[in-house]
């Protein structure tokens, strides 16, 4: 990396809608960073299921969660739920859903390349 980038969420390179929440992903160097943005309500498998075609979440993610409450649970049955401050480092496999009514905004630096698309 021999060259200075600066970006900002409110110009990102994309952005990915679907029911309850969007995925701004700013693409950087070699990278894809990725800051979703989830309404009370939202929940993977009802909301981005539909999109990528698959059972279970299969993007990995190394999030930092700004706000909101979010709730994990991976295909193995473990859950827990995330919230202002947390970091999480989560594996291919699993569903998540917004807890309670305030919005949920996590920037991700692993699992946005993909995020929110049709599988192929």
């Amino acid at each position: 990396m021999n060259t200075v980038e600066h970006e900002n969420f409110g110009k990102p390179s994309e952005t990915r809608t679907f029911p309850h929440g969007k995925a701004e992903i700013l693409n950087m160097g070699d990278g894809t960073v990725g800051r979703l943005t989830l309404e009370p309500g939202w929940r993977w498998s009802n909301d981005v299921k539909p999109i990528a075609g698959t059972e279970s979440c299969e993007a990995p993610h190394f999030q930092y969660h700004v706000s909101g409450r979010l709730a994990i649970r991976m295909d193995d049955g473990t859950e827990f739920v995330a919230g202002p401050g947390d970091v999480t480092s989560l594996p291919q496999g699993h569903d998540a859903w917004v807890v309670g009514d305030e919005t949920v905004v996590t920037v991700d630096w692993f699992g946005a390349t993909n995020y929110a698309k049709a599988s192929e």
